[in-house]
């Protein structure tokens, strides 16, 4: 993932503030066989301190892959949004002359991978995954010896993927002037589609931050 200077990441908790505000479902990336492409799998993930916990259907491909090379790539993606080229335009150029480009906040985790099969490592595994997606309780104990989630723990694997880089980009045009990332913003907000006002609240949160970017 290429980063410009100015879409890094501010330091480590404005990302993982970002990820701990509901942005907890991603792409696990693997590396295929020889001369085939990755293996891409998108799944909900849990943070358990510098990990990261999933689980997958046992006839899942990307165990096979896994276990050939267990170094992989986790990606996050969120607050999205394409930026027409007027929108862009300087205050001194023709609106069409404007660039279009594409807003959005990445974080990709570099990891090595760990398979969970032992049967009750992967119902402690599910347990803190559903304490996290399902805080309230509401669902039968997670256990090898009850029903329902005994019998189909054979039917799952667990991950755990220790997390040994990572890499966040915040593109929302952070080197443009103050006022034009501003009525971009009001754009967005008027514009008011797919995610639209969640990448409003981005670029202005890293303005309120920033103001005018200096290398």
């Amino acid at each position: 993932m290429f980063i410009q200077p100015w879409d890094a990441a501010l330091d480590d908790a404005e990302w993982q503030t970002w990820i701990a505000d509901g942005h907890d479902f991603g792409i696990l990336s693997v590396n295929g066989p020889p001369g085939q492409a990755p293996i891409v799998v998108p799944t909900h993930f849990t943070v358990d301190g510098s990990t990261l916990l999933i689980h997958l259907a046992r006839p899942n491909p990307a165990w096979k892959a896994i276990e050939a090379d267990s170094n992989v790539t986790f990606t996050v993606t969120s607050d999205y949004a394409f930026i027409p080229g007027p929108w862009r335009a300087g205050t001194d150029t023709p609106s069409t002359h404007g660039v279009p480009t594409s807003y959005y906040a990445a974080v990709q985790f570099t990891c090595r991978a760990t398979v969970v099969d032992e049967p009750g490592a992967k119902a402690e595994l599910l347990r803190r995954q559903m304490a996290h997606f399902q805080p309230d309780g509401d669902h039968a104990p997670i256990a090898p010896d009850q029903q329902p989630y005994g019998r189909m723990l054979p039917g799952i694997r667990g991950l755990r993927l220790d997390v040994t880089e990572v890499r966040a980009k915040f593109k929302y045009d952070d080197h443009k002037p103050v006022e034009q990332r501003t009525d971009t913003a009001l754009r967005l907000v008027e514009r008011d589609t797919a995610l639209d006002a969640s990448t409003a609240a981005q670029q202005i949160r890293r303005r309120n931050r920033l103001g005018t970017w200096k290398p």
